[in-house]
């Protein structure tokens, strides 16, 4: 299993990350500039040296270069000043989670989950356990459902579908995405592992028909196009499963998976 984005999708924070079972995706090269950007943040932090904002952007900025430990270097000195902050728990356990480290996120989010817990901060728990294959997620699913199923049910479904998938339960995991799917229809994420469920089980039609639905519902999801890829070519359908990996390169140009397997189609041709 490859690195989740899913994990940033619930966060607090607005770092994006990646996709689960969909390949490796990388941040985008710097732009020539990034180093003065990055020096000009200094210089203002220099001036306003309490402005959280301001030691916010210069964060991002290291992370967008994938300076990790600089990044997660600033985010200790703020949570030096307030350990009881959950949002820089957050930040931190977001930054570790991108940069692999998943036990150092596990307990970051546990701190801010300690400190303040939010929902999404239990859901992004629930979420990264479960990607780590840990019977915890399903407790936490559990515990969303018992305290708001109205507003965190789709979650914990989603949750509970994820944990299944990776413990290799096709059928389990399809049960609780259709609930997932239920509450929510536009739920991208559960597309993609509804569909990954099936095509576990080798009932390919079956999850190009889920991938189709989602990608009409959001015709920019680029990791609904990569399994359709991955579908045809188990259907034999060559041509289809070129234009699938094109459509996912054409709305993430830096999706390594994608690009690689239709590199391998067009090179037999």
């Amino acid at each position: 299993m490859i690195q989740s984005k899913i994990f940033y999708a619930f966060s607090i924070v607005v770092f994006l990350l990646v996709a689960c079972n969909s390949g490796n995706k990388t941040v985008n090269p710097p732009p020539a500039n990034e180093q003065n950007a990055i020096q000009s943040i200094k210089n203002e932090i220099i001036q306003h040296p309490d402005s959280l904002m301001l030691k916010e952007n210069l964060i991002e900025a290291y992370r967008n270069q994938g300076y990790y430990d600089s990044a997660i270097s600033i985010a200790n000195q703020e949570i030096k000043k307030d350990s009881g902050s959950a949002y820089l728990w957050n930040i931190k356990a977001s930054l570790y989670f991108e940069n692999n480290d998943t036990m150092n996120a596990i307990n970051s989010l546990k701190r801010a989950i300690d400190i303040y817990p939010l929902p999404e901060y239990l859901v992004a728990l629930g979420t990264v356990y479960a990607e780590i294959k840990d019977p915890k997620s399903l407790l936490i699913a559990d515990e969303l459902l018992r305290v708001n199923k109205t507003k965190s049910g789709k979650d914990a479904y989603f949750i509970k579908g994820l944990y299944y998938n990776y413990m290799n339960e096709p059928k389990k995991a399809i049960a609780n995405l259709d609930s997932c799917l239920s509450l929510d229809f536009t739920y991208m994420y559960a597309y993609r592992e509804k569909a990954i469920a099936l095509y576990t089980e080798k009932k390919y039609e079956d999850a190009l028909n889920v991938l189709k639905r989602a990608v009409t519902i959001q015709n920019n999801f680029d990791e609904g196009y990569y399994w359709m890829g991955k579908c045809y070519e188990k259907l034999n359908k060559k041509d289809e499963a070129i234009q699938s990996y094109q459509n996912a390169l054409l709305y993430d140009k830096d999706f390594i998976e994608a690009r690689k397997a239709l590199a391998r189609l067009q090179s037999t041709r």
